[in-house]
């Protein structure tokens, strides 16, 4: 499973040409969901994106976690995350999970979230989407939930 995490001033989603959600200051996740992926991703993840320190504290640097300002999450499901480029020029999206079980995981990931306590918003799974942000840094973070396996 795989995130990009952008710190935003702001952020909204379109689905299907119509205003849809949006969100004031925190983070605008892209979320990408893999074949191999468990409930054991999603839990390192959504506990990953919960104690983040990329916001700014009194002395300007980057320790404040997303709870310690309020924040909200705009949280879209982005299964391009996953293509695989390496071999001619159209890229291929077999390591992405399938729509129904990825959808699956998607429900999982927002029920995760929510126990947080963070305020979140979503797009739609599977919808064609319009994503505007203001990226306030800019800071744009990814974290693979497959690297926690790495040492």
């Amino acid at each position: 499973m795989r995130v990009v995490i952008q710190r935003v001033d702001n952020a909204s989603v379109l689905v299907n040409s119509k205003y849809t959600n949006s969100i004031n200051k925190g983070y605008m996740i892209l979320l990408g969901i893999c074949t191999t992926d468990t409930e054991e991703d999603v839990d390192y993840l959504v506990n990953k994106i919960e104690k983040l320190r990329v916001f700014e504290d009194d002395n300007n640097k980057m320790n404040l976690s997303i709870k310690d300002i309020n924040g909200e999450i705009l949280l879209i499901s982005q299964f391009t995350l996953y293509a695989n480029t390496k071999e001619g020029n159209r890229p291929s999206f077999t390591d992405s999970m399938k729509f129904d079980d990825a959808n699956n995981m998607y429900e999982l990931f927002k029920d995760s979230l929510f126990k947080t306590n963070i305020p979140f918003k979503t797009g739609e799974f599977g919808a064609d989407m319009k994503v505007s942000l203001i990226n306030d840094g800019p800071v744009t973070i990814i974290i693979d939930s497959k690297d926690r396996n790495v040492k």
